[in-house]
């Protein structure tokens, strides 16, 4: 199995999603935003938030390549900002 932060520094994605996450990752408020992206009650932990968040980009991803109906721009955005917040809590500080 890949590791999952390896996972996430090999995404490669369109400039313009990346820089709009990027924008976005300052008002990023992991309890707030993954409640509602994951629709859960509970938080998960960084690692597990990385995982799920990664499935749920990959099937954004294939909707965008695809350009198909159930593509979500908004939904990509706002789950590569939480991918990006999340990643800032697992690695490590120097």
């Amino acid at each position: 199995m890949t590791d999952p932060m390896q996972t996430l520094a090999s995404l490669r994605r369109p400039r313009l999603l990346i820089r709009a996450a990027r924008f976005a990752l300052r008002d990023y408020n992991r309890r707030r935003d993954l409640k509602r992206l994951m629709r859960a009650q509970i938080v998960p932990t960084p690692p597990q938030a990385i995982e799920i968040l990664l499935a749920e980009e990959a099937r954004l991803e294939i909707a965008r390549q695809g350009a198909g109906p159930g593509y979500d721009p908004g939904r990509h955005i706002a789950i590569l900002v939480a991918l990006m917040g999340e990643a800032r809590l697992v690695a490590p500080h120097g």
